[in-house]
């Protein structure tokens, strides 16, 4: 399968560093809209490096206006699980090598500071704050 879209954009994406203990999220993932289609490319082609061909990707329906069952990632397509028990604010990947990685995904809509914060908290060691956590954390420090 071949993608009809090109990537207009490298993901905005912070990683915990390789070597990094291991925390509850691997990092942060922000999008430049609520278009799946549209964002998930760039994503997995910036994964690709570190974790290899994704394979899969899950995440809580709510917040995607449009929940494909697959995505077309260059010459194959990724499959979605869309799951409403899952967290608002986190998508899994999942790769060949049964490697797993745990994004936050801040809200295309957030301020940049709001979002370089988070995104900073999500790639920082060791973390061990959820989304739901981390999220509610910065709504808290901006009131």
């Amino acid at each position: 399968m071949t993608s009809t879209t090109a990537p207009t954009h490298q993901a905005r994406l912070t990683l915990t560093p390789n070597t990094a203990l291991a925390g509850l999220l691997d990092g942060a993932w922000w999008p430049y809209s609520r278009d799946l289609a549209t964002e998930l490319p760039p994503l997995v082609d910036a994964l690709r490096a570190r974790w290899g061909r994704v394979t899969r990707v899950t995440a809580n329906p709510a917040p995607w206006p449009v929940a494909p069952r697959e995505v077309a990632v260059g010459e194959y397509a990724v499959p979605v699980g869309w799951f409403t028990g899952q967290d608002l604010d986190t998508m899994m990947l999942l790769s060949y090598g049964l490697t797993r990685c745990d994004l936050l995904v801040i809200p295309p809509e957030t301020e940049p500071a709001s979002a370089a914060r988070l995104m900073a908290a999500a790639s920082t060691p060791g973390n061990l704050h959820t989304t739901g956590t981390l999220m509610a954390g910065e709504e808290m420090s901006i009131r």
